[in-house]
């Protein structure tokens, strides 16, 4: 295999899809720490893959050779970063590769190509869905999935159709985001897949091209049994589905609320995060003093000190204190979507809701925490 490329370019094409390398399955076998480099004609496809997780990126090149191999993937990545700007020249033999460019030459040992992973052939999308919202939708969702593999159901987002519209939603039990893709459809009644939010994480990383025309870019998205993969532009990412039934989510959200807290989403958030500055550990809330007028926030951390600020805005309802996980509380509203934020409670231990002042489609459930 050969063929040349410009640097910047194949950069770009090594590091997106070395995001998929380094997961979980790469510990079992050596190949997996690497890149897959295909050359046909003029175009190269790198691929990167720890069997959950698979990232492919398509870029066209000078094509001089046919061929395959597998290089280390940060390695590489760093190497032909550092290279200077301009064509940079990869060539395979057996055992190595080499990679040039101007008076730089690097030789590496290669993976056998046979080793790595069989790839199948890409296939067509089977919906599209439109780039701008689904991006924003992932922005305010994947926040609430959880972290922990111990809870391996809630590490991923359900998307499934709601009255005609995808939806996503994530919770790690302590929090529940919830996103209604307005304008969007393609999925059927029965579809409920959950998607790791890893793969959705790295696709929201992903800038989305610009189409001519004055067209909307869109996401092709195809699902299989046990495999979900999004298209855009040059970059393809395929991931595992998450197998077993996703909580019930829906009994989580309540008809109404007695309470309401209406405030600018900046001038609240600019009072968080100074009052969380005294937050050491993942225990000490924030204690939310809701009352006509707006809002009192205190933060009171044992061995640091105490905190606290005023927030104007409008109430209605009894007043009420409520205490919340600062950082949570935070994360709920960065992602409402324009300058204004509600802030809906039953009491001080049931469940609140966060939302847009002027928009439905997002709410972010968040569970109080008890305080005497």
């Amino acid at each position: 295999m050969k063929f040349r490329s410009e640097r910047d370019s194949l950069v770009e094409a090594l590091a997106t899809a070395g995001r998929a390398v380094g997961g979980r399955g790469s510990s079992a076998s050596a190949v997996l720490s690497g890149l897959l480099l295909s050359c046909e004609g003029n175009h190269l496809a790198v691929t990167g893959t720890d069997l959950d997780l698979t990232i492919r990126f398509d870029l066209e090149i000078i094509g001089i050779e046919d061929g395959s191999c597998v290089v280390p993937a940060r390695l590489v990545a760093d190497i032909v970063r550092s290279l200077e700007p301009g064509a940079v020249t990869v060539e395979s033999t057996e055992d190595k590769v080499e990679i040039s460019a101007a008076r730089s030459r690097f030789g590496l040992r290669s993976y056998p190509v046979v080793e790595f992973p069989p790839m199948q052939p890409p296939s067509e999308p089977g919906t599209h869905l439109a780039a701008p919202v689904l991006a924003e939708g992932l922005r305010q969702v994947v926040r609430a999935a959880s972290t922990d593999d111990a809870r391996p159901l809630l590490t991923g987002v359900l998307m499934t159709n709601e009255g005609g519209t995808v939806r996503l939603v994530a919770t790690d039990s302590y929090r529940l985001a919830l996103r209604d893709l307005a304008g969007t459809s393609g999925f059927d009644d029965e579809t409920e897949i959950l998607v790791p939010a890893r793969a959705l994480a790295e696709l929201q990383r992903i800038p989305f091209p610009a189409t001519g025309g004055g067209e909307e870019p869109s996401v092709g998205v195809l699902t299989g049994p046990h495999e979900i993969t999004f298209t855009t532009g040059s970059v393809r990412i395929s991931t595992r589905l998450l197998d077993g039934s996703y909580p019930d989510y829906r009994q989580l959200i309540p008809d109404h609320y007695p309470n309401r807290l209406h405030l600018g989403k900046e001038s609240l958030l600019g009072a968080l995060r100074r009052v969380r500055l005294l937050v050491r550990d993942n225990t000490t809330p924030v204690r939310l003093a809701m009352r006509a007028g707006g809002v009192d926030l205190f933060v009171n951390a044992t061995e640091v000190g105490d905190a606290s600020e005023t927030v104007d805005g409008d109430y209605t309802g009894e007043d009420l204190v409520i205490a919340f996980n600062p950082s949570y509380l935070i994360d709920g509203v960065e992602a409402v979507m324009g300058d204004e934020v509600l802030i809906e409670t039953a009491d001080a231990v049931k469940p609140a809701t966060v939302r847009g002042a002027e928009k439905d489609d997002y709410r972010y459930l968040l569970m109080p925490v008890r305080v005497s």
